[in-house]
């Protein structure tokens, strides 16, 4: 969205601080299925976004049940700040909430959403989605926004429990920096170097490498 600015530091009403104990939004894996699942990444925001995000389907679970639990997705809103060729990188440290996930690099910036986001701005989504980008990054510009597409990884533990809508800030200026201490190594990058290092990264972002546009 043009002209929108992350805002930074805002306190939840009720902020949980063990993430284990944290109620995250679900939807039935089945919900997924029937809309038609895929492995990787699908660009068709157009047929899936309508029926995964159906408040019909919605449901807060805690996080430490649902995280062994396939029969239930986790939608994760995973951001990518983009500066013209150059797209905002880091490594998970060892403070990183999702332990599988440590010490792999990600381009993407985001988490799960949390039953404190409901009713706080336009949906639960949404909100979440810009609480995120606020808490683990300094944003400090203007960007405009889109949805490229959503992801599924099947293949591991973590995948299966979690389901990733892409969407891509593209930044007026470089001027973003880490906030959260568990985003180690971050900075920007070109998107050619990226690719190069592919390997080095969790499945999700090697996804997103594969399929981000090119942009002079």
């Amino acid at each position: 969205m043009p002209g929108r600015r992350a805002r930074e530091g805002r306190k939840l009403a009720n902020p949980v601080s063990d993430k284990s104990a944290e109620r995250v939004l679900v939807i039935p894996t089945a919900v997924f299925h029937a809309a038609g699942a895929f492995q990787g990444f699908s660009p068709n925001v157009a047929h899936y976004l309508p029926r995964l995000l159906d408040p019909r389907h919605f449901s807060y679970r805690p996080r430490a049940e649902v995280e062994t639990d396939p029969s239930f997705k986790q939608l994760v809103p995973y951001v990518v700040l983009r500066w013209r060729d150059q797209v905002f990188h880091y490594t998970r440290g060892k403070r990183a909430t999702e332990t599988r996930l440590q010490a792999l690099r990600s381009v993407g910036v985001g988490g799960h959403i949390s039953s404190d986001d409901a009713g706080l701005f336009e949906t639960p989504y949404r909100e979440a989605m810009l609480r995120e980008v606020a808490e683990e990054v300094h944003l400090e510009t203007t960007y405009a926004e889109r949805c490229l597409g959503l992801l599924n990884d099947d293949s591991n533990p973590v995948g299966q429990v979690h389901l990733g809508v892409v969407h891509v800030f593209d930044l007026a200026e470089a001027k973003a920096r880490r906030r959260e201490q568990a985003l180690t190594r971050a900075g920007f990058a070109p998107l050619a170097e990226l690719r190069r290092q592919r390997d080095e990264f969790e499945t999700w972002s090697q996804f997103v490498l594969d399929v981000l546009p090119d942009q002079g």
